[in-house]
């Protein structure tokens, strides 16, 4: 047999494929002489894993997979969410063996949701796919923590909800703690009564269609119907409003008058724009529009059912 150093140069390449072939049936023979990864039971994680078993004993994921399966997968404890064992115990340093949820993890944000996903389906989470947190990487694990107690409510990784969308949220933070605010940082409201974080068919997550319909929920007076309907409001609430805090009275866009002059600036009526260019020298604007503005007068802006209420001053 001839030396390798005798071969011509042509026959190299045919050589090292031949290698590389022979390498890769080794490896599949040696992973196939492995097997499948195996359920090993819930004592075996908890051998190693002692202060993570003492914890997760208290969690509502406890209770379901030992007391109350409602699936065989969900009968299997850590390995119903954490996947087979097998293969963990044999080498723990290996982080791709078994499935691990959080923002450091080398399996996919995908694959993680897909596992949380098994059990949590339909419901609010309907609009999952191809919503704004599913479409940012967000993970189930980013809001939840799997291992909290049963009394934690929704096993929120934060304190509270609000507390876990701030996270996030900073500019929504800000928008509550200004001096017309939403009553949410007194706590009788909260991020998820007005948004599904799980899902919507809006940008925002609102639970409802519109953003009037969300508002209506617990401003009913607003909803009408009137006879004499004022436009933007008819349109959206936003258009004079902001939703979570203003510096202006009434969460408004803009003080009042300047609110109602974007839109209604027409000559013959003290409702001018107040602005210095304006107001002639040394003179003070009209006493009516100090106060409560354009709505001291058209006191029902959102809209009026009397019969002389056209300009909703009735």
């Amino acid at each position: 047999m001839r030396s390798i150093t005798h071969w011509p140069i042509n026959r190299y390449p045919m050589l090292l494929a031949t290698a590389l072939v022979g390498c890769c049936v080794w490896a599949q023979d040696t992973d196939s002489a492995a097997g499948p990864a195996e359920y090993i039971g819930l004592e075996s994680c908890t051998s190693c894993h002692i202060q993570a078993g003492a914890n997760w004993a208290h969690t509502g994921h406890a209770r379901t997979t030992l007391q109350l399966p409602d699936t065989p997968q969900q009968a299997h404890g850590c390995e119903a969410c954490h996947g087979p064992g097998s293969r963990h115990i044999l080498d723990p340093l290996n982080k791709a063996t078994i499935l691990r949820f959080s923002s450091t993890s080398i399996q996919p944000v995908a694959e993680q949701n897909a596992r949380c996903m098994q059990c949590h389906q339909g419901g609010q989470r309907l609009h999952w796919p191809n919503s704004v947190h599913e479409r940012q990487q967000l993970a189930c694990s980013d809001c939840h923590n799997p291992m909290a107690r049963l009394s934690q409510r929704g096993l929120l990784a934060n304190h509270d909800i609000n507390d876990t969308c701030f996270a996030c949220h900073q500019q929504q933070r800000a928008e509550f703690n200004r001096r017309s605010h939403m009553p949410l940082p007194e706590g009788k409201l909260s991020c998820v009564d007005c948004h599904n974080p799980h899902g919507g068919i809006t940008e925002p997550l609102l639970k409802t269609v519109r953003v009037n319909d969300t508002c209506f929920e617990c401003h009913a007076e607003k909803r009408g119907p009137f006879i004499w309907e004022h436009a933007p409001v008819r349109d959206s609430c936003l258009n004079c409003h902001r939703p979570h805090g203003s510096n202006h009275d009434m969460l408004l866009d803009a003080p009042r008058p300047l609110l109602c002059q974007q839109c209604h600036s027409q000559l013959g009526h003290p409702n001018d724009l107040l602005t210095r260019a304006n107001l002639p020298g040394g003179s003070r604007p009209d006493a009516r529009l100090i106060g409560r503005s354009c709505s001291n007068c058209h006191a029902q802006i959102h809209g009026s059912n009397h019969p002389s209420g056209i300009k909703f001053h009735r």
